[in-house]
């Protein structure tokens, strides 16, 4: 619930960038009455601070932004949070009792900095290996040509920056990225999330996670993005999918 008041600024020890979602008015439901935000403004409140229950909601993962807000017919900002934080079991949401809208971002600046956030979490390699993981953090990479990543923990994230690679995302509120050309990401984790970028890139939700497709023509210039949840409208769970003519279109296991 987003139940506050604008505030004059002051000064926090701690800020946490993250992902805010918006009706195309730019507001927010949750509380009694929707609530409306304005880009390079700063609001406040007092009281308690929890999670899916009161504050100023965003999500540090940016794809999470989508379980709330739809990409279609929403708007999305990065946020700044900070003063007294609350952290969702679920996914990355974090519920603050401050927050400043400092800009709007469109679908192809979420799912860039969706790519940003995995691989700042994954940890880098030796070039000779296929892939790492770290069991305790659940992060992985793979950087070459036909190279696996699997992040198995909670919050896990894998990336595949290889030709032909391939990421994915077992542990609960997981992200796999696969940005190389024919890449693939899978999402099996509770809450996960896959992300393919690349080229020809391929897909594959599992009921109820996220599922990200860009297309690119020739140039790897981004013509078509597409965001949906296995199991719903329309997207099957357990199945690959590529973007073809801004459509996501099923392909043979990757």
């Amino acid at each position: 619930m987003d139940d506050q008041t604008q505030q004059p600024e002051q000064a926090e020890p701690t800020t946490i960038v993250s992902y805010k979602g918006f009706t195309q008015g730019l507001t927010c439901t949750g509380g009694d009455e929707p609530f409306q935000y304005a880009v390079g403004e700063t609001y406040s409140m007092d009281g308690p601070i929890a999670a899916c229950e009161r504050g100023f909601h965003a999500c540090e993962y940016p794809l999470d932004v989508f379980a709330y807000y739809p990409p279609a017919g929403n708007r999305f900002a990065i946020v700044e949070q900070s003063g007294e934080i609350a952290r969702h079991e679920g996914d990355t949401k974090v519920a603050s009792s401050r927050i400043t809208v400092k800009a709007e971002i469109d679908l192809p600046g979420l799912i860039k900095a969706a790519v940003e956030w995995t691989f700042s979490r994954a940890n880098p390699i030796d070039p000779q290996s296929p892939a790492h993981s770290d069991e305790e953090s659940g992060h992985a990479s793979a950087t070459g040509d036909s190279g696996a990543a699997s992040a198995t923990g909670y919050r896990g994230a894998a990336s595949a920056t290889g030709e032909s690679g391939a990421a994915s995302a077992t542990g609960d509120s997981g992200a796999a990225s696969a940005t190389g050309y024919s890449g693939a990401a899978s999402a099996t984790g509770r809450a996960s999330a896959a992300m393919a970028s690349g080229r020809y890139g391929r897909a594959l939700a599992a009921e109820g996670c996220a599922l990200f497709l860009v297309e690119r023509d020739e140039d790897w210039n981004i013509v078509a993005v597409f965001a949906g949840i296995g199991g719903r409208d329309g997207i099957k769970a357990d199945t690959w999918y590529t973007l073809e003519d801004g459509e996501p279109v099923e392909v043979e296991e990757a």
